[in-house]
């Protein structure tokens, strides 16, 4: 197998294996979002120690850690909802 094809298929996998967030939370345009603070403000009240938080596709992906572990929550920014967890 030539080196070049081999090269592509290891950054395919490698890009593939990085993609692991949640990305589809909301329609709603984002000037209606609500602030990211408030979904940081939900995952501290179930009990996350929130590391920091950014945008993810159409959601809220919060980092936060409970028990020792670390976890990536994600909120649709319309109405705040959990839609998906991570364990790392």
């Amino acid at each position: 197998m030539p080196l070049a094809l081999i090269s592509g298929f290891s950054l395919a996998l490698s890009g593939a294996c990085l993609a692991d967030g949640f990305k589809d939370c909301t329609k709603l345009d984002k000037a209606k979002w609500k602030p990211a603070s408030e979904a940081e403000a939900k995952a501290s009240a179930a009990g996350y120690e929130v590391r920091r938080s950014k945008v993810e596709g159409t959601c809220y992906e919060v980092y936060g850690v409970k028990d020792g572990k670390l976890f990536e929550l994600f909120y649709s920014p319309e109405d705040l909802t959990l839609k998906h967890t991570i364990k790392k």
